[in-house]
This record gives structure tokens, C-alpha cells and sequence, in this order.
């Protein structure tokens, strides 16, 4: 898991020879004291189609944090931004290495920004279901328009990139489409009247 800055952990060697209420920092302040550790670089993959890699500098080292216990404990940031954000990440499999916990932390990290935008766009939260059989059905509607914008369906520029912009473009397309229909109709001999009757139609029920 990711921990705040201000997340309290001790070293194994402090741990031996301190009270379990005593001597704990703020995960920030014990990398910066423990500068003997070193800095080692590790490439990962992008998730994006052209196949490049970013290169993350670690600082792995065992601990143990506050009211959970011993883990692992990693320092990271990216390479060619030393001045960015850095990341402190725990893990309680002790066989797990700075790599493995990187590699995990971006796949969680994924997982919660898709969550983010069925709910901001495609209204995951907006079910008003009252059987389990139609919270699925809801859930798999959602999925399946998730997945339909991420195939970049026709008509949608190269540089739309966010579910939110290409919702917002498939309906002004959708939009323009019914128009020219309606200005198609009218510009015919008596399409006038067609398309009264049948917005009277619509109107009356009939």
C-alpha cells in the first residue's frame, strides 16, 4: 500500500531496543536519516501502445510500521524527475522486493483510476437497483461502455484521450447525426408536414 508522508515506522535496530510506544518517525524523516541506503534504478513498461519504459529510482529496507507490524518498506521516485513527488510504499510479504512493490503499487493505482472514471462518467454509483441480478446487469452495462470508448469507436478524433471527452464527443456527434436527419426530411417535397405529424404523433401518444 501507498502511505502518507506522515505515516509513524521505526527501523528493525530500533525496534529491538526501544519500548513499542517509543522512538517511531514520520516515513519521510527516516529515509532522509538512513541516506546509507542506496539508490538503485528499476525500468518498467509503460501501459500505453507505444512500448516505452520509465526508469524509477528505490530505497528498499525493512521496518516496522506503526500498529500493523514488520514490513518492507521502499522510497521511490521517477529518475528524471528527482524533484517530483515521491512515493512510500509498504508491504507485509517480507519476500517481496522494491520491484515486485512498484510494479504492484501501479497496478493498484490502475485499478482505483478506472473505478474513478465509471463513477465520474458512466454512472457506476447511479444504479437504482433493488434485486443482486440487476446490480450485475448494471455493473456489466457499465464495463461494456467502458470498454466500447476505450475501442475508439468511429468518428472520434486520435487526440480525445479521456472517457469524459469522448462521452462528451459521441453525444455532440450523436446530436449533429439527428439534425442533419431532421434538416434531411425537411428539405424534401412535403417534408414539412411529414415531420409535423409525426412530432404530433409523438406528442399525443398515437
Amino acid at each position: 500500500m501507498a502511505l502518507g508522508k506522515t505515516r509513524s515506522v521505526k527501523s528493525e535496530a530500533c525496534a529491538l531496543t526501544t519500548a513499542p510506544s517509543q522512538q517511531w518517525c514520520h516515513i519521510a524523516t527516516f529515509f532522509l536519516r538512513h541516506r546509507r541506503l542506496k539508490w538503485n534504478t528499476i525500468r518498467l513498461a509503460t501501459s500505453g501502445n507505444k512500448h516505452k519504459r520509465m526508469d524509477f529510482r528505490v530505497r528498499h529496507t525493512s521496518g516496522y510500521l506503526r500498529y500493523v507490524g514488520k514490513v518492507e518498506l521502499v522510497c521511490s521516485e521517477q529518475r528524471n524527475r528527482p524533484d517530483g513527488r515521491r512515493k512510500y510504499l509498504a508491504c507485509n510479504d517480507l519476500r517481496a522486493t522494491a520491484r515486485q512493490m512498484v510494479m504492484g503499487y501501479r497496478l493498484r493505482r490502475a485499478v482505483e483510476l478506472f473505478h474513478k472514471s465509471v463513477k465520474q462518467n458512466l454512472g457506476f454509483e447511479d444504479g437504482a437497483t433493488h434485486g443482486f441480478d440487476a446490480v450485475i446487469s448494471h455493473v456489466h452495462w457499465v464495463y461494456c461502455a467502458y470498454i466500447l470508448l476505450h475501442m475508439s469507436p468511429p468518428g472520434l478524433s486520435p487526440g480525445v484521450s479521456s472517457i469524459g471527452d469522448k462521452q462528451r464527443a459521441l453525444q455532440q456527434g450523436l446530436a449533429d447525426t439527428e439534425k442533419r436527419h431532421i434538416l434531411q426530411q425537411l428539405s424534401q417535397i412535403g417534408g414539412v408536414q411529414r415531420y409535423k405529424d409525426a412530432l404530433r404523433q409523438a406528442l399525443t401518444g398515437t
